[in-house]
């Protein structure tokens, strides 16, 4: 008994080491109740991953979640606990990290889509150089060089003559193509081969003139004149430069007052979408508002934003980006809204592709999320987007489901084929190839059919085409599918086409403002002295023997800056119409030149609009070609990257031979730096039309 009452001399069996730790989940019981208790916090990890309630992984120095969120990695309390403000930082900071994620992979999904929707079409597009090589029928072993070149160029330029042999050919500004010079023949055999002797008739021929375009087509849009009740057409009177260009400027209400509250959900949105509709239309059509056409334009615009959900977000979005940088507000809100409204619009729209149909709709969304962005992103913008051209691959797809690529007289192109086609013309000198329909636009300049851009952007239809024959020429040039002769012999038939585009019109220019009205004729008349100026300019820089010190580009380059004095300016005038014309001839101009204080002063003149939009990245990439093409030292070529690498072939210098006495002391010339290769040196994809 005593025994059995003392203390035991026995040793206790060793205590489980599962005793110090939590029960387990299973077998943690509340007593009188048989459901089993489960942990919905993890009882191990970082303290964030606890609190997110989510799985850690225990990687050292950080987790993986802490890593893909940006946040330090704490398995102890935090310091930013302590206080609720710095917990609510936290917080924001990880929502914004995950709201960007889910961006990223939604826009990789899209990226997806759209290449797989461009390897669909793949070889089928006409002026895609494979298609040139696989639709073209192979030479036989024969064949001279000749032949090859002509049936190479013959799908981009067919229309175009291309002799052979020819006098030098002069231009009205005196410039010589050298398509007579012996100097660019083709060391091949002078046996003539048959397939070139219908071109070589053409010798002393002159091209033929372009069918006059037709008045029955030059809408850009066939809307009718209905409107929201108690909007009335506003006179085009411009008494001062605050009323140019703005289709509402003398108007009792702003564009927002015919906008419905059930469009939006919360004040935020409608902030939002009442800033887009008096702030940022205005910007994006001037040349299009003092038109008849751009009323209805507007109205179209409205019902967009009522009926079309990706539409909508993606409006929201710019005009959370125009906040942005007219405000300088560089706070979490206006980056928020910029984020999520650009997530739902691109959810939207992957919502609609999947679905496969309502294809106008998808093709407006699309379109505006290429177009408006262009015309309020700043020059710096860092924030995650899709590259406009990868947008735009989606654009070609939908265009041809729906039809609008017959170049038919007879039939009214919608608006947003227009807008297609001034984004494809001026897009493909953005990348240096062809547009993704010219073809079409070769035979609609043959046929005199109206795409409607004089109408939407100023210049006149056949211009824009033969700026789009220049482009399928560089194109080519490019890709090494001809030669430096041949590009010669284009130039000059293309030099023809625009003496005879400048001849058809009336060289007097009138200001479009000396009546106290906005002269709409007289207005496009002057922005298409400007274009087919710069068109020439892009058109000479393709030969070989081209320089910005020539006379005759120093001449084209100071015409420009004589024609920019009869276009309005300053925040309400169309320097933002005249974008890619001003990148041009900006490009090609010497430090001496007077365009480029012209283009100073008249960025001074359009004020804080001169910072954002196309036009300040046109001036960005125009003051970093300026910075390269006229500094002599070469660690700024070094620098750049543009110089040859130091792979090439080394040569003996005692062989070559010493420099004459006259050149002694003489700066070396630098070869002008292109504006295309200064883009892509900085990472800029930008769309400067």
């Amino acid at each position: 008994m005593s025994s059995a009452a003392g203390p035991s001399t026995q040793p206790r069996p060793p205590r489980s080491i599962s005793a110090w730790g939590p029960p387990p989940a299973s077998t943690t019981r509340n007593a009188g109740n048989t459901a089993t208790k489960t942990y919905k916090r993890s009882r191990s990890g970082c303290y964030t991953c606890r609190l997110r309630r989510k799985k850690c992984d225990e990687s050292h120095p950080t987790c993986g979640a802490c890593t893909s969120l940006g946040v330090s990695c704490e398995y102890r309390k935090p310091s930013w606990w302590i206080s609720t403000q710095a917990r609510l930082l936290q917080k924001e900071q990880i929502k914004n990290k995950i709201r960007e994620t889910k961006v990223m992979e939604k826009e990789a999904a899209l990226k997806s889509r759209y290449h797989h929707a461009n390897t669909s079409v793949g070889l089928t597009n006409p002026t895609h150089p494979e298609y040139m090589r696989h639709a073209l029928p192979s030479p036989p072993n024969g064949a001279n060089k000749s032949q090859m070149e002509t049936s190479t160029l013959e799908p981009s330029t067919s229309y175009l003559a291309t002799p052979t042999s020819a006098p030098p050919i002069t231009t009205p500004y005196g410039l010589n193509t050298g398509a007579g010079n012996s100097t660019f023949i083709p060391a091949t055999s002078s046996v003539q081969d048959p397939t070139t002797s219908a071109l070589t008739s053409t010798v002393n021929s002159t091209v033929p003139p372009p069918v006059p375009t037709s008045s029955t087509t030059t809408a850009p849009a066939g809307q009718s004149e209905e409107w929201y009740q108690g909007f009335t057409d506003p006179p085009l009177h411009a008494p001062n430069n605050a009323a140019l260009g703005s289709s509402s400027g003398s108007t009792s209400r702003p564009l927002s007052f015919y906008l419905e509250a059930k469009m939006t959900k919360t004040d935020r949105e409608r902030s939002l979408l009442y800033h887009f509709a008096d702030n940022v239309l205005r910007l994006v059509f001037p040349v299009l508002d003092i038109h008849k056409d751009g009323q209805s334009r507007a109205r179209e615009i409205l019902n967009s934003l009522d009926s079309n959900k990706s539409y909508f977000h993606c409006c929201l979005s710019v005009s959370a980006i125009h906040l942005k940088t007219i405000r300088k507000n560089r706070g979490k809100r206006v980056d928020n809204d910029i984020m999520r409204h650009r997530y739902a619009a691109v959810s939207e729209l992957c919502k609609a592709l999947n679905a496969d149909n309502g294809h106008d709709t998808i093709l407006d969304a699309t379109l505006a999320m290429i177009f408006f962005h262009c015309s309020v992103g700043s020059p710096d913008d860092s924030m995650p987007d899709i590259p406009w051209n990868e947008h735009f691959t989606a654009v070609t797809n939908l265009v041809e489901k729906l039809g609008f690529v017959e170049p038919n007289p007879y039939m009214i192109l919608p608006f947003s084929m227009s807008l297609s086609t001034w984004i494809d013309i001026l897009g493909a000198t953005m990348l240096g190839k062809s547009p993704q329909f010219a073809h079409n636009y070769r035979i609609k300049h043959l046929s005199g059919v109206s795409s409607g851009l004089r109408e939407l952007m100023g210049c006149d239809d056949r211009i824009m085409y033969l700026i789009s024959e220049i482009a399928c020429l560089e194109c080519l040039k490019g890709e090494g599918l001809i030669d430096d002769y041949t590009v010669c012999n284009h130039v000059a038939a293309m030099t023809a086409q625009l003496d005879h585009a400048e001849k058809s019109v009336d060289p007097t220019l009138e200001n479009p403002l000396a009546s106290g009205t906005v002269d709409v004729g007289k207005l496009t008349k002057n922005m298409t002295a400007i274009f087919r100026v710069a068109a020439r300019i892009h058109l000479y820089s393709l030969l070989p023997t081209f320089a910005r010190e020539q006379q005759t580009t120093v001449d084209l380059v100071q015409n420009v800056a004589d024609l920019l004095q009869y276009i309005p300016s300053g925040p309400s005038g169309f320097d933002r119409s005249l974008i890619w014309p001003m990148l041009i001839t900006g490009a090609f101009s010497t430090p001496t030149s007077s365009f480029r204080a012209l283009l100073t002063e008249r960025s001074g003149a359009l004020g804080e609009s001169s910072d954002f939009g196309s036009f300040g990245r046109m001036y960005c990439v125009l003051q970093e070609v300026w910075r390269l093409s006229d500094d002599p030292s070469p660690s700024n070529y070094a620098e750049s990257g543009l110089l040859a690498s130091s792979s090439r072939p080394s040569f003996d210098q005692t062989a070559l031979p010493s420099p004459g006495i006259d050149t002694i002391g003489q700066r070396n010339k630098r070869p002008t730096v292109h504006w295309r290769d200064a883009m892509r040196r900085r990472g800029w994809q930008y769309l400067l039309i």
